[in-house]
C-alpha cells in the first residue's frame, strides 16, 4: 500500500461511517418499527426485544463489504482496537495510527449525527442512538471481559487472514472478518451490545450524551485487541522458519504430508 496518509485516512473514515450507520442504524430502524410496543420498556432491556440476527448481519455485512472494498488502501481497520493491535506489533507507524484513530472516531461521530437527524426522538431515546449498553444482570466487570473476549476473536481473525502472509484465506479476509463480527454480535449482543470497537461506541454515545459505564467499551476492546495481536504475532509471525500452510495442490499452496503440520 503506497497510498498517502490522507487517502488512507479517508478510507478509514468511510469504513467507520458505514459500520456505525449500518450497525446503530439497524437497531434504530427495528426500534422505530416496534416503537408502539417499546415505549415503556427500559432502554437497557430493549436489545432483547429486537431482531438479533438482523442486527448481527447488518454489522457483519458492513465490515465485510468495506474491508473488501478499501482493504487494499488502508488495511480496512475501521476500529481503533485493531489499529492498536497493529501499533503494538509495530505494523503501523505511530503517526499513521493517530491518523487512523482520528478518522475512525470522526467517521463514527458523523454517522451518529446523521442517524440522529434521520430517526425520531422516540427511537433515539429507547436505544440511546444505538449505543451499546449492559443488559440487566451483567456487571461492568462481566461486560469488560465479554468485550475483551469478543474483540480478541475479531483481532485474531484479522491477523490470521489479513496480516499473516502465509494465511491461505487472505483473499477472503473481508468475509472472515465480517462473519466474526456477526458471530460476536449473536453471542454478546444481548449482554453488552457487542461493540468490539471504541468508535462504534463513541459515535452514538457522543450524539446521545449517554456515557453510562462507557469505559467498558474502550478498555475491553483495547485490551482484547492488543492481547490478540501480541499473541498471534509472537506465536505465528515471528517464528524462525515459515509454517507450511495446508491447502490442496491445485491452489498452488504446498500441502504438508501427514504429520508435518503437527510437527510444525
Amino acid at each position: 500500500m503506497d497510498h498517502d496518509p490522507l487517502r488512507r485516512g479517508v478510507a478509514e473514515f468511510v469504513g467507520a461511517f458505514t459500520l456505525i450507520f449500518a450497525g446503530a442504524g439497524s437497531t434504530l430502524a427495528i426500534t422505530k418499527a416496534l416503537t408502539p410496543a417499546l415505549t415503556s420498556a427500559p432502554a437497557i432491556d430493549v436489545y432483547s426485544g429486537l431482531t438479533l440476527v438482523g442486527i448481527a448481519l447488518a454489522n457483519g455485512l458492513a465490515i465485510a463489504v468495506m474491508v473488501s472494498a478499501v482493504g487494499h488502501i488502508s488495511g480496512g481497520h475501521f476500529n481503533p482496537a485493531i489499529t492498536l493491535g497493529f501499533l503494538v506489533t509495530r505494523r503501523i507507524a505511530p503517526s499513521l495510527a493517530v491518523v487512523y484513530w482520528s478518522m475512525q472516531f470522526a467517521g463514527a461521530a458523523a454517522a451518529a449525527a446523521l442517524l440522529r437527524w434521520l430517526f425520531p426522538e422516540s427511537a433515539r431515546r429507547i436505544t440511546n442512538l444505538g449505543a451499546p449498553g449492559l443488559s440487566s444482570g451483567v456487571s461492568v466487570w462481566q461486560g469488560l471481559v465479554i468485550e475483551l473476549v469478543l474483540t480478541f476473536f475479531l483481532v485474531w481473525v484479522v491477523f490470521a487472514t489479513a496480516a499473516d502472509p502465509g494465511g491461505t484465506f487472505k483473499s477472503i479476509a473481508g468475509l472472515a472478518i465480517g462473519l466474526t463480527i456477526t458471530m460476536d454480535v449473536l453471542v454478546g449482543g444481548p449482554m453488552t451490545g457487542a461493540a468490539m470497537n471504541p468508535a462504534r461506541a463513541f459515535g452514538p454515545e457522543l450524539l446521545s450524551r449517554h456515557w453510562t459505564d462507557a469505559w467498558v467499551w474502550y478498555a475491553g476492546p483495547f485490551l482484547g485487541g492488543a492481547l490478540a495481536a501480541l499473541v498471534y504475532d509472537t506465536l505465528y509471525l515471528r517464528v524462525q522458519r515459515p509454517l507450511l500452510p495446508v491447502g490442496p495442490p491445485d491452489t498452488g499452496v504446498i500441502e504438508p504430508r501427514p504429520g508435518d503440520a503437527a510437527a510444525s
